[in-house]
């Protein structure tokens, strides 16, 4: 275990009145600051100010205010300001929540994540849909973890609930936590950030020089192949022959070439239909289970490849299609991790051999490779390293109308 010094996450008290701390706990009063590192937070009658560095002491703060201030006016409104830092990785996007949820109870990330499901899944909707998002957005929240390694520990959400894994969010979060000072102080030419995700912990490779964070590569928890050549009754198709893997979220693997699609020219309407109609036929005809939690047993989506699935030095395509019907812009992390062990489990890659995964809708590009056996319970595992890079595209401040009908975000299929 790496020797380390913890970080305080304890929130700290403003002189001008409140108490917070980041996404997930307590936030009250007319100001609020955070000594996480994550934001500096406080609003003064209807202005929003956001601090650039973090406050060590509170008669720091009026000191900090003429050089260090960034302020804007924000528009009438009632309850809490859902403050976010917007990102993508490889065309997929991750609103990062920093501030304006409620207490998120639980004592592990899974029983936060069934909390969250279950008495703040509004929240959700509001920055999930439209207005404020839309149909394909997804969603970061950090949240402590109960595993004393884990530098945080964090609950991914989408258009229709609450994934158990997601590969580029962990791509983009090892950068965030970096930069937004989660973590020890970096180190060149690898900070090593542990993210605890719903599935496991995740250990994150994010490179830095200069001051500067750049790619990012994790290791995944045991992802295995579930079973192959399943035969599934599909509507329209026949049967379909799957294969199901799992990287952290359960995925069936199948040829676009089998509906008669090429996954880098066809209309995406199309891919995501004969997706839907997989997955849906996989989750009506295949009872999936994982050997540490039934919490984990359930099919996220189906990712429809070109095909090439024996080793090659040549990048091999996919499009995943996941929760409803939400379409991942990357080649997908967790997609990525289950495909890598699904061809280990068949012989088609040996440990340590690189591919390379292009993302069908944007030909964005992540590597994979298996880089250890282990086990998960009963089923031969791997541990698959995935690696990518993220971007920041803003940050943003919402805010809700008490006479807004459509406050709670819409979708338009």
């Amino acid at each position: 275990m790496r020797s380390r010094t913890r970080r305080s996450r304890q929130s700290q008290t403003c002189s001008m009145g409140g108490t917070s701390e980041y996404a997930g706990h307590r936030r009250t009063g007319t100001c609020s600051a955070t000594r996480t590192g994550v934001q500096i937070l406080a609003t003064w009658g209807n202005v929003l100010i956001m601090l650039k560095r973090e406050v060590m002491a509170v008669d720091e703060w009026h000191d900090i205010v003429p050089q260090d201030l960034v302020m804007m006016e924000l528009p009438p409104h009632e309850g809490s300001v859902l403050s976010v830092v917007d990102m993508h990785t490889g065309g997929e996007p991750l609103r990062i929540i920093l501030s304006g949820y409620p207490e998120v109870k639980g004592e592990g990330v899974l029983s936060k994540r069934r909390y969250v499901r279950e008495h703040l899944d509004y929240l959700r909707r509001v920055l999930m849909f439209e207005p404020r998002g839309h149909y394909d957005m997804y969603g970061a929240l950090v949240v402590e973890s109960e595993i004393p390694e884990a530098d945080l520990g964090v609950l991914f959400m989408h258009n229709e609930g609450y994934s158990t894994m997601c590969g580029h969010a962990v791509i983009a979060l090892g950068r965030f936590a970096v930069d937004y000072k989660l973590v020890q102080e970096p180190r060149s030419p690898e900070t090593q950030v542990n993210i605890h995700c719903p599935c496991g912990l995740v250990k994150a490779f994010v490179e830095y020089s200069n001051g500067k964070t750049g790619g990012v590569r994790f290791h995944s928890v045991p992802a295995f192949a579930f079973a192959t050549d399943v035969i599934v009754a599909v509507p329209g198709h026949d049967e379909v022959t799957v294969d199901i893997s799992y990287g952290g979220a359960f995925y069936a693997f199948v040829s676009a070439e089998r509906f008669g699609l090429d996954i880098n020219k066809s209309k995406t309407r199309d891919l995501v239909d004969a997706a839907t109609a997989v997955t849906n036929s996989v989750k009506s005809q295949v009872k999936l289970h994982h050997p540490t939690s039934e919490d984990l047993a359930f099919l996220y989506g189906t990712i429809l490849t070109d095909g090439k699935d024996a080793y090659s030095q040549e990048p091999t395509a996919n499009m995943c299609v996941f929760a409803d019907a939400q379409v991942d812009r990357s080649p997908t992390g967790s997609g990525v991790t289950a495909r890598v062990a699904l061809q280990y489990h068949k012989g088609l890659i040996q440990l340590n051999q690189t591919r390379t995964f292009q993302s069908g809708a944007t030909g964005s590009l992540f590597t994979g490779k298996a880089v250890q056996d282990t086990t998960c319970g009963d089923f031969k595992a791997v541990v698959v390293e995935v690696a990518g890079r993220a971007h920041y595209t803003g940050v943003a401040s919402f805010v809700q109308e008490s006479d807004d009908k459509l406050k709670l975000g819409f979708l338009l299929k």
